[in-house]
């Protein structure tokens, strides 16, 4: 009888141990299978993102990458972890277009969870219904919007009433701008809203009833130069646009980099008022939330809620405001926003309001007139900052005042390459 060789033998057993472990893995796996990017440990729940309420909502252009895990909520990097509370108005996140780099955005809603509950019992209400009625069926019976529904343009008397500084006193040329830069639809760039369905006329008249921001980002992008951050889209009630570092992380720094801040905070307001479009765009507040700062270094206007525009090609008529409550164009649009009270007219807008509210609200934390270490600010630069913040001077001596400042604290600033958005050319050109 023959006898087999050890290693001969061992040779057949390992194939065969070999296939029955492939075997074995193959059949747990099929049991347990790993989460793949379609099988989420997370549910986007339609209330977290307000697509229960659409198209009383801002639009769904970002949805698809919320879905996908294009974009994460900050520390959120692994997709086991909870949702963040609803409750809260925003988030810092971070986005990406390869799965491999990432940039900080804002998730935000456009009012706070209590701000959104109590408008939207005003809309029920307002219709007659109970609390937990259709917000969309409600609105959509209204008045103002079946005035939408019938135009193919948006007109002056369409937004009146609303209270969004940006529709103080609307030019045609104004709303053309609107619906031309509406990133909502598939169709953007016409100034007809002939391709507009019902529920995208629903959205942008929500929109602008109940926070201007979103639209203020794609009506004047940063691409184009405009000092904004970059709009992503809406999930819902969630908007996302690029995010950035606090202005308030200033506050501690060096005096040349609290003064580079301060010069692009004037520049920007005098930049907004006087520009190639001929819109002046003018701040009705000034709070340090309102801006930001990018990685470049550049300072951002991070809310533009606030912001009013006039049409300085078009003008505007007078503001007629009148006090008879029998007369004035109010509905449930008009009150969505937290408000009914409508902004000054533009009339009273004074062409150095932007100075004199970044001068008395957000230049002092900035350039302290007594610095606790040296170098501190030159004597001219705290004069000129008085005076600029000074309501009792007239428009001439203010916007003066804020020019001087400019002046002075152009010299006082850093070049380095912390500072991308002007340099290398800050090394050979002193105006950067």
């Amino acid at each position: 009888m023959a006898l087999t060789c050890p290693r001969v033998r061992a040779r057949r057993v390992l194939p065969a141990v070999w296939l029955w472990v492939v075997g074995w893995a193959l059949a747990v796996a099929s049991a347990n299978p790993p989460p793949t990017r379609q099988e989420k440990a997370y549910s986007f729940g339609r209330s977290f993102l307000g697509l229960d309420k659409c198209n009383a909502c801002v639009g769904t252009s970002i949805c698809k990458k919320l879905f996908k895990e294009d974009i994460r909520f900050d520390r959120w990097l692994s997709s086991h972890l909870e949702l963040p509370r609803a409750s809260r108005q925003s988030y810092q996140g971070n986005l990406t277009d390869d799965s491999e780099t990432w940039r900080p955005v804002v998730l935000s809603r456009l009012l706070s969870a209590q701000r959104h509950l109590l408008s939207d019992r005003s809309i029920c209400s307002s219709a007659g219904r109970p609390p937990t009625c259709s917000i969309e069926v409600a609105l959509r019976a209204t008045p103002r919007f079946q005035s939408w529904a019938r135009s193919h343009l948006l007109l002056p008397s369409m937004v009146q009433g609303l209270s969004a500084p940006l529709l103080r006193c609307p030019s045609q040329r104004l709303l053309d701008r609107v619906v031309r830069r509406y990133a909502e639809v598939l169709d953007v760039g016409s100034v007809q809203m002939k391709h507009f369905s019902d529920r995208d006329k629903l959205r942008l008249l929500y929109t602008l009833a109940v926070n201007q921001h979103p639209l203020m980002l794609q009506m004047f992008p940063g691409t184009e130069g405009w000092p904004f951050p970059r709009y992503h889209g809406a999930c819902g009630r969630l908007v996302v646009w690029a995010g950035s570092r606090h202005l308030s992380a200033l506050y501690s720094a060096p005096l040349e980099e609290r003064a580079d801040a301060a010069y692009q905070l004037l520049n920007i307001a005098q930049g907004l008022g006087t520009n190639s479009l001929r819109f002046r765009l003018y701040y009705t507040d000034a709070t340090e939330d309102m801006f930001g700062l990018a990685e470049d270094g550049r300072v951002l206007v991070m809310d533009a809620s606030g912001l009013g525009v006039i049409d300085l090609q078009e003008g505007f008529p007078p503001d007629g405001r009148d006090t008879n409550p029998a007369n004035q164009t109010t509905d449930v649009f008009s009150c969505l926003s937290g408000s009914c009270e409508r902004p000054p007219p533009c009339s009273e807008v004074r062409p150095s309001q932007s100075f004199a509210l970044l001068c008395r609200n957000i230049l002092p934390r900035l350039l302290p007139s007594r610095d606790l270490w040296p170098p501190r600010l030159p004597s001219p630069a705290a004069r000129e900052l008085a005076t600029c913040a000074d309501a009792s001077r007239p428009d001439r001596e203010v916007t003066q005042a804020a020019r001087s400042l400019m002046d002075i604290l152009r010299t006082m600033r850093p070049c380095s390459p912390r500072y991308g958005y002007r340099y290398p050319e800050c090394i050979y050109n002193n105006r950067f």
